[in-house]
């Protein structure tokens, strides 16, 4: 028997008694406001709704949460380890403890870890790289056995010995520079700081560039001593502290590479290791910035070119090449390891084909409290606040899916497998994917789908933030107001209408959104801790519950935020989509790819009005669909309740509607990336590019393609545009 906490409690007497209202914006003191309405749902259930959503944000505890990330993070479990297993296993005794229908799903993926790795100066001097991070006192997790040493994931075999250059943070923009001067890093070994871009694009440009092998290191101007102390005494990342990570070339697919677009089953097809295209060709290894110092002190040649080259190294910084000579020589054990992905399914009642799915990671590169299990602890009483409600005889309208992925950290490998498995019933049943990652103390964010923007919005309007006690909508808006420099620039932050950003990649719900074209989103906290200890053996228990978030207060609020998230999407009448949302952004990157095309093709034209058509066509659909939606849910619960039938059917062709901002062929040159508004960048790796086809067009100064790309978006646009119409005229026929 679960015992109810004395604050679930007082809550759940409070909502009886008919004294908690939703949650709006307003301050300590003020008078306690209305009920404020909640999209897709009647204003007479909102009674209903508060009792509800009280469970999901009284249950979730922070002495839970501290045990669970205390248990999960004491033990390295990097995915294919049997740690992996064990973590995941732990979580799924926990679900079903619960009483909820929890399993684990097996996949596998190519996972090589490293069994040979040296970096050394060879003239003119002599220095040997420690590739080490040393245990420290204060941190009892830091010298735990069966660690991953210090490496990046699917780097290529290799044994080199050349000239060094300096290439900065390794961007393209970095190689025009390098260009300007007159260096060329052809059959060289280049070294670039960590930042500025995702880590696997700098092998990928330095590869490109003719170069040989490729050496990241953190600077301690990124996430050093220059940000504050470095640990234990401070969280800045220490002298020989190093960040693991993929160097899968993700922007070309995510996933088990040598399964690209299906699901990589034990004894499934697979292709040669050969073909597969994300594995990075030359060799690269992460070091850290005392070992780096070194290197970099041998260099001569040019000093860099300006200020934003210039580390925070105790060094003049020059680029080379040489005279510093360096030889890498990297092993792996090319092996296909399993996933253990931990899979929740609540049925729902009423549309038990419609799902609602939140996901989080549980594999981390080391002990990973912060990355991932932060986010995983705070799923974890989410699940735990679903199955309270169960036992109050509530059930969900539609069925609630709750993951714990594996393999995340090698390139999403567990989500993506999982998906390209039941690619067919996703299409089909998918309303929405949430997903979460890491979480600690700082401000709530989101990033996602456009038509979720509103949705978002009541979400973070009906949560408090943990400290401040105020709304979490309104803790953004009174940060962005602290951070004006004047009046004009604060009452610009107080007018501006809330915004979610939007989503390129980098976590898992890069193959829901970008190749299944699933309406999703992602939620945290964050930004209230500068930080250096992400993907090293630092990440543990102790430094999480030093300056992370240290009484857990971020994670209840994470956990109770997300389960009101699932909550309204699983039981609203109508899917509370906006494509008035979705075109007031639309318009705006039309607009954006209007100004780029004018900068990178002056001579020439590229007719975007299509585009803008089929933008303008889709706001007034939403303007449409906003009516009716606000027309049925006026009739009253008891009316919807008599129609939900024909109710569930045009709900089907909301969320389909994400689907229709698919295009058939993909992006050029990497088809898996299916979304034609959100992509990430060729050569961003994590960073969005909206439109992408036409805007990675515009960059290259591809006039034709670009042409190609604005007919192909135009008519995705038209497409939900249309469906969304129609979606509107069958509200309105309603009777």
């Amino acid at each position: 028997m679960t015992r109810v906490s004395p604050r679930l409690r007082a809550a759940l007497t409070l909502v009886l008694s008919g004294g908690l209202a939703l949650a709006t914006p307003f301050r300590a003191g003020a008078q306690a406001p209305e009920q404020a309405p909640i999209r897709g749902f009647p204003l007479d259930a909102l009674a209903e709704r508060a009792r509800l959503e009280a469970v999901m944000r009284a249950t979730p505890d922070t002495a839970r949460l501290r045990e669970y990330l205390r248990i999960m993070s004491a033990e390295p479990h990097h995915a294919g380890s049997p740690m992996s297993r064990t973590v995941a296993e732990y979580a799924l005794a926990r679900f079903r403890e619960w009483g909820l229908d929890a399993r684990l799903d097996s996949n596998e993926a190519l996972m090589p870890y490293p069994v040979m790795r040296r970096v050394e100066m060879v003239s003119p001097t002599t220095f040997v790289a420690q590739l080490q991070e040393p245990a420290i006192p204060e941190d009892h997790d830091s010298g735990d056995r069966n660690q991953l040493p210090t490496f990046n994931a699917y780097s290529a075999d290799g044994d080199v010995t050349a000239d060094l250059v300096y290439v900065n943070y390794g961007t393209p923009d970095d190689y025009d520079d390098l260009a300007r001067l007159g260096i060329d890093v052809r059959g060289k070994i280049v070294i670039a700081r960590y930042g500025r871009s995702w880590r696997g694009i700098k092998p990928k440009v330095a590869a490109e560039h003719g170069a040989i092998g490729c050496i990241i290191y953190s600077d301690p101007r990124d996430d050093g001593f220059f940000g504050g102390d470095v640990y234990p005494t401070g969280p800045m990342r220490p002298e020989q502290g190093v960040q693991r990570g993929s160097v899968m070339d993700m922007p070309t697919y995510p996933g088990d590479p040598l399964t690209p677009g299906w699901g990589a089953r034990p004894g499934g097809r697979r292709l040669d290791r050969s073909e597969a295209v994300t594995l990075m060709r030359i060799p690269v290894l992460p070091i850290s910035y005392g070992d780096a110092l070194p290197l970099l002190r041998a260099l001569r040649g040019p000093v860099v070119p300006n200020d934003d080259w210039k580390g925070a190294l105790p060094i003049t910084y020059h680029i080379g090449p040489g005279p510093a000579r360096v030889h890498i020589a990297l092993q792996f054990d090319w092996q296909v390891r399993p996933l253990y992905d931990v899979v929740v399914r609540i049925p729902g009642v009423t549309y038990p084909d419609q799902w609602v799915l939140h996901g989080n990671h549980h594999d981390a590169w080391v002990n990973g409290a912060e990355d991932p299990l932060s986010g995983a602890v705070a799923l974890m009483e989410t699940a735990r606040s679903f199955a309270t409600l169960l036992r109050t005889g509530w059930h969900p309208q539609r069925t609630i899916i709750l993951s714990l992925w594996d393999g995340e950290e090698w390139g999403l490998l567990g989500s993506t497998e999982w998906a390209e498995t039941n690619a067919d019933a996703l299409r089909t049943n998918a309303v929405v994917y949430f997903n979460s990652d890491t979480n600690a103390k700082g401000r709530y964010g989101a990033s996602g789908s456009h038509t979720l923007e509103t949705f978002i919005r009541e979400v973070a309007r009906d949560s408090r933030d943990p400290v401040s006690g105020v709304s979490a909508l309104q803790a953004i808006t009174d940060y962005n107001v602290s951070r004006a420099r004047t009046a004009a620039d604060s009452a610009r932050a107080r007018e501006r209408p809330f915004r979610i950003e939007a989503l390129g990649s980098g976590s898992d719900y890069t193959v829901f959104i970008d190749h299944l074209a699933i309406a999703s989103a992602n939620f945290g906290h964050g930004g209230g801790t500068d930080a250096g200890v992400y993907h090293s053996i630092y990440d543990s228990f102790d430094f999480f519950t030093r300056f992370y978030d240290p009484d857990f207060a971020y994670g209840r609020a994470e956990a109770g935020e997300m389960g009101t998230a699932v909550l309204r999407m699983a039981d609203a009448p109508v899917l509370p989509f906006s494509f008035s949302d979705a075109a007031r952004t639309y318009r705006r990157y039309v607009a954006e790819l209007d100004s780029l095309a004018r900068a990178r093709l002056p001579q020439d034209t590229v007719d975007l009005g299509a585009v803008r058509a089929a933008v303008d066509s889709l706001a007034a659909a939403g303007t449409r669909f906003d009516s009716a939606l606000a027309a049925v849910t006026a009739r009253g619960s008891a009316w919807l309740t008599r129609n939900a039938r024909m109710l569930g059917a045009i709900d089907r062709d909301i969320y389909l509607s994400e689907r229709d901002l698919a295009g058939e062929r993909g992006l050029p040159r990497r088809p898996w990336f299916q979304h034609t508004i959100y992509a990430p960048g060729f050569y961003t790796g994590y960073g969005v590019k909206t439109m992408p086809g036409i805007r990675e067009a515009l960059e290259q100064r591809n006039k034709a393609e670009a042409v190609e790309q604005a007919a192909v978006v135009a008519a995705a646009v038209q497409r939900m545009a249309t469906r969304a119409s129609g979606a509107a005229r069958q509200l309105m026929g309603l009777r």
